[in-house]
């Protein structure tokens, strides 16, 4: 889509000639539109890991309607995903019911076989699912987590950035942010430059064990970028930080590594944050890789998927936890036992509060989903803020 462009609507006869709603099979009216439109904001300040660099996030966004109701839900990622929404997913959701979420899913999957599932198009099926479970919550009027049923009334958050790119400066101020807001649960990111920095990478996780004091959970998120015995070494030397949370020490591919470092280390190793489809969760929660399993919502297929790799994760004894997207992720969260807690990413927070209403408030190191009573998972579009940074 160009920029500037009204987003391509996909609709049919959801609502007859006299004013009545036509209905799916399960008694639920039919899903009458689907548009979808990215949203491009430049980050406050440059960003980065032990891969990676970036100054600015795409946000895509998807509206689906029905009876009257919207319901909205989104992917990080590339803007190209808004033709897929439109040129392959949405001719198999709309007209069909909305209450048969499930149903649309694997419609969205077996649409893409061809196409290919992994990647930009999981995000696309993420947006639509997420989309399609908000809209059915507010068609029942409820909360989200109510809808999916709760199995706790708060979640656990943990302060995520500590980027590689900050100085020692922006750092400890970003790490005090989170902690004079009762955060105890904060990570940084190591592995700078595929592991060339070490000595940094060990220096910065002491100047964050200073400035969080001991009472602080500190996490510390590698993306990949050691070698095995590397992130042997470093999960020693960070040991005696404290460090109890040891991200993609190695890289999620590589899931004998990942065991080689989880049985070396006395951190809990994490990873999942790639998984697009079920199949992944299971391979990587069964080959006992990890400690606790890591889904995100906007990637993995949507709420739908996200509920079944926490089944997986519970069934071998796992925790789940919530990568990124936290606004997302915070009902569904609430929905299973098993769950750790959720990711404060910072740059995901910042977008999520600049575009949206409804946001959650993280004081005291939990947020508590569903509790104003709002339907579905209570965000509604700031749509002018949004339109400053629509691209697409």
């Amino acid at each position: 889509m160009t920029e500037g462009a009204a987003p391509r609507t996909h609709h049919d006869d959801s609502v007859r000639h006299d004013g009545s709603v036509r209905h799916g099979d399960s008694g639920g009216p039919v899903v009458a539109g689907l548009t979808a439109s990215a949203y491009r904001v430049p980050t406050d300040e440059p960003g980065g890991d032990a891969t990676l660099t970036w100054d600015a996030t795409t946000l895509v966004l998807v509206e689906v309607t029905a009876a009257g109701e919207t319901g909205i839900g989104y992917t990080y990622g590339a803007a190209a995903t808004v033709g897929i929404v439109e040129d392959e997913l949405a001719a198999v959701v709309v007209g069909h019911d909305a209450f048969a979420v499930p149903a649309a899913n694997d419609r969205m999957g077996r649409t893409l076989r061809n196409a290919g599932r992994p990647g930009v198009a999981a995000g696309a099926v993420s947006a639509v699912d997420t989309a399609l479970w908000d809209l059915k919550a507010r068609l029942l009027g409820m909360p989200l987590v109510r809808l999916l049923g709760a199995a706790r009334d708060e979640v656990a958050v943990y302060g995520s950035g500590g980027f590689t790119t900050y100085d020692d400066t922006r750092l400890e101020e970003q790490l005090r942010g989170w902690t004079e807001r009762g955060i105890d649960r904060v990570k940084i990111k190591i592995g700078e430059s595929w592991g060339r920095r070490e000595a940094r990478d060990l220096h910065r996780t002491r100047l964050a064990r200073r400035v969080v004091g001991d009472g602080a959970e500190l996490y510390v998120d590698a993306n990949g970028g050691y070698t095995r015995k590397q992130a042997v070494r470093v999960a020693a030397a960070t040991a005696e930080l404290g460090v109890v949370w040891l991200e993609e020490p190695v890289s999620s591919d590589d899931l004998p590594g990942l065991r080689e470092v989880r049985d070396a280390v006395t951190a809990d190793v994490a990873a999942g944050e790639y998984g697009y489809d079920l199949p992944y969760f299971a391979r990587m929660a069964s080959s006992g890789a990890v400690d606790c399993l890591q889904a995100d919502v906007t990637r993995c297929g949507g709420v739908t998927v996200w509920l079944r790799a926490a089944a997986v994760a519970e069934g071998l004894g796992l925790h789940i936890s919530g990568h990124c997207a936290p606004h997302l992720h915070a009902h569904v969260a609430a929905a299973v036992p098993n769950t750790r807690h959720l990711e404060w990413f910072h740059d995901h927070v910042r977008v999520e509060n600049m575009l949206f209403h409804g946001t959650l408030d993280p004081a005291g190191g939990t947020v508590t989903p569903g509790a104003s009573g709002e339907p579905g998972h209570g965000l509604t579009l700031n749509r002018a803020a949004a339109e400053r940074h629509r691209t697409g």
